[in-house]
């Protein structure tokens, strides 16, 4: 186990609110890449937007912080957040 791992988590979180159709995916991806994070991000039926997020917890987050604002156009009502244990991972960060 490397040293990066031993500081990487998962965390899965749901956003709730008017999150789809603003570009809430595009600029979480922009983020993610900045802050070196994998994992993905998608539309849910439900019109919430769900991710998955890898790597240090310092960067998570200040991702997670972003997500609570959110792009110009979004009204996010809730961010939930879900630390997981998925052994699965991630190379890259791609919108789905």
């Amino acid at each position: 186990m490397s040293e990066s791992d031993l500081d990487s988590e998962t965390v899965e979180v749901v956003v709730t609110g008017k999150v789809q159709g603003v570009g809430f995916r595009a600029a979480t991806a922009r983020h993610a890449h900045l802050h070196k994070l994998t994992g993905w991000v998608r539309n849910a039926p439900d019109g919430s937007v769900e991710l998955l997020l890898q790597g240090g917890t310092d960067k998570i987050d200040r991702l997670l912080s972003w997500l609570y604002q959110g792009p110009e156009h979004a009204r996010v009502e809730h961010v939930q957040v879900i630390r997981s244990y998925d052994d699965r991972r991630y190379q890259h960060f791609q919108i789905r």
